[in-house]
């Protein structure tokens, strides 16, 4: 039977003010709804995700900004802060982790910087909303095998099919160089690419 991840609940001491942070961040507002006075639930998703942040009164008995490592998935970390810049977000620096793994928590063992080569899951950033509700974000370029169903390829962006497309273009232009001519099946061989490296199985040469 599938489990997809739904809903993260989120605890903040202020609706209106965290409706406002995160709708401002371009997540989509699904629902705001009041049925009794002393409870309220608001729904918004980020761009491109499968699961949703629900906040509100009396939706959960956390203290408010007490969720951390919240994580987000980005094709692009550095646009990824760029544009949280620009919406108010005061991301940190971008950072990865001395043991290049996954992140420690709080701020121990970060170093200044992407992962060498941008190696996909080893870059990060942080940010928190104004509750101090604690968010990760994680470049991911290309998933390990076993990572994604492998008979489906979707993207979840604009940003990120057209991230995908650049990555294609590159390794076929080294294709081109290897077989020292230009190749006119490239649209097959761009899309062989791009469902292997989704997949995480081996790329074509």
């Amino acid at each position: 039977m599938d489990m997809k991840l739904e809903v993260v609940v989120v605890p903040v001491s202020d609706v209106d003010r965290a409706k406002t942070f995160y709708t401002a961040l371009g997540w989509r507002l699904d629902a705001d709804i009041a049925p009794a006075g002393d409870f309220r639930v608001v729904q918004v998703t980020p761009p491109g995700s499968p699961a949703s942040v629900i906040f509100g009164t009396s939706v959960t008995s956390q203290a408010p900004g007490s969720a951390q490592g919240l994580q987000l998935v980005v094709s692009d970390i550095d646009a990824a802060q760029d544009e949280l810049k620009r919406l108010g977000a005061n991301p940190s620096e971008v950072f990865h982790d001395a043991t290049g793994v996954f992140h420690h928590g709080g701020t121990d063992a970060r170093v200044p910087g992407p992962a060498p080569e941008h190696g996909s899951y080893g870059s990060f950033l942080s940010f928190s909303d104004p509750d101090g509700n604690g968010w990760i974000l994680q470049e991911v370029t290309t998933r390990l095998p076993g990572r994604v169903d492998p008979s489906v390829t979707a993207f979840s962006s604009t940003a990120d099919l057209a991230a995908a497309l650049r990555r294609a273009s590159a390794a076929h232009g080294e294709h081109e160089k290897r077989i020292g001519a230009a190749d006119p099946g490239w649209p097959d061989w761009y899309a062989d690419y791009m469902v292997r490296e989704q997949a995480g199985t081996e790329l074509p040469t």
